[in-house]
């Protein structure tokens, strides 16, 4: 057994307790400051930099910016900027995750309030990604006490606002760090993914003429063009899949590796009046082949040429959440030198599309950090009401990525 190993296995109540500490803070987004200062105090000493990374209101200026949900403000929220120098010999790698979660369903009972089953962890945020974060906490933790020196430096951004649409990380980028390779943790079961698809979410407004319900004719239903606009939708989305058909073969092997959501419609205000006004919001993933801007034009397009004159002349689109897919090639170094490390902690290692997306793209596609997105905990349960993690998954993360940097 390695000194990793030993040192390890005697973590399991450590662990517990970091990862318990804070599922109980309800870090949803605009409240994410108390992870933020419980992990300064928690880092203290344990990496050369650990400091606050100031977040203004000037980042709703950046083209990136998100806002699905409006009227956040900044100034009191910061990134947590960490970097742990190593001999200056190797390659250096940056991490990011995030320090926000979704907000509970009313059927979730004890989401900050965590407990632990058979080894098992459960609460709001306790895979995704809070998991992650205790990951790379024990990663440093582990550093600091077995005087484990890396031939290179890494670099870890926890964030805010990963599950409103990467606001944190616009922030991180922005001060344009550098790297070798980037991992962006999240819940993958240890599978690789080195291609991750984007998305375009909307909110699409149509416009009608309202009316008595028994008024023969002068009224149009602005929920009936809402309905046409989605099954324009509906259209484009199938056209788009099979255009992207034998590109990358990694989402080829999912029938529908980008799906079209329509989340919510709202219309009107009474059961016998004709509706002026109607809204539909979801959103549409953006594959390899395309760019998040082609998809906002080509959504535009799709209703002005459903065939509806009315409709075409009488909506509108607001798009809120804009990422681009995030793409590395299967076989890349990164990839290679990620299923080694799970190769030689044990675990088998497939390497996949991803078909939600995540922050992943900003350092890919702007930073041209290639990067893949990994991490303990099943994705399947995140954002559910049974959401979970299992602690030796934590550790063996943890395991993987000594190992995985020790080669670098």
């Amino acid at each position: 057994m390695t000194d990793v190993e030993s040192y390890l296995q005697q973590q399991t109540s450590a662990v517990t307790d970091l990862l318990c500490d804070l599922v109980r803070i309800p870090s949803m987004a605009g409240n994410e400051r108390p992870v933020a200062d419980y992990l300064l105090a928690r880092l203290a000493g344990l990496a050369d930099v650990v400091e606050a990374q100031p977040i203004t209101e000037e980042i709703k200026n950046d083209p990136d910016y998100s806002f699905p949900v409006k009227g956040l403000q900044y100034g009191d929220r910061p990134n947590v900027h960490v970097i742990k120098r190593g001999r200056g010999t190797g390659r250096k790698v940056l991490f990011n995750t995030h320090m926000d979660v979704v907000p509970p369903s009313r059927q979730h009972q004890r989401p900050f309030d965590p407990y632990e089953e058979d080894g098992v962890i459960y609460g709001r945020g306790t895979c995704d990604a809070k998991g992650q974060i205790v990951t790379l906490v024990t990663l440093l933790q582990l550093l600091a006490d077995l005087d484990i020196e890396l031939p290179g430096d890494i670099e870890i951004h926890f964030v805010i606002e990963e599950e409103v649409g990467g606001n944190g990380t616009v922030a991180a980028v922005r001060t344009k760090p550098s790297g070798d390779f980037a991992v962006n943790m999240e819940p993958s079961n240890f599978t690789i993914y080195p291609q991750i698809r984007g998305a375009v979410w909307f909110e699409v407004s149509t416009y009608g003429q309202a009316g008595h319900s028994g008024a023969q004719g002068g009224v149009v239903s602005a929920l009936y063009k809402a309905i046409e606009a989605i099954e324009a939708f509906k259209k484009y989305h199938a056209r788009m899949i099979a255009e992207s058909r034998g590109k990358y073969p990694l989402f080829d092997v999912y029938d529908n590796p980008a799906p079209l959501t329509i989340g919510q419609l709202e219309s009107g205000d009474w059961p016998a009046q004709v509706p002026q006004t109607a809204v539909f919001k979801g959103l549409i993933g953006v594959l390899p082949d395309r760019t998040k801007e082609q998809v906002m034009d080509e959504l535009h397009e799709a209703i002005r040429a459903c065939g509806d004159q009315w409709l075409a002349t009488h909506y509108d689109i607001e798009f809120t959440y804009r990422h681009d897919a995030s793409v590395i090639p299967p076989d890349h170094e990164l990839v290679k030198r990620m299923v080694a490390a799970n190769n030689a902690c044990g675990i088998d290692s497939p390497v996949a599309a991803m078909t939600a997306s995540s922050d992943a793209w900003w350092y890919t596609n702007q930073l041209g950090i290639p990067t893949v997105w990994w991490g303990p905990g099943n994705l399947g349960v995140a954002h559910s009401d049974h959401e979970h993690i299992v602690l030796a998954d934590i550790l063996k993360a943890v395991q993987v990525l000594v190992t995985f940097l020790r080669g670098m």
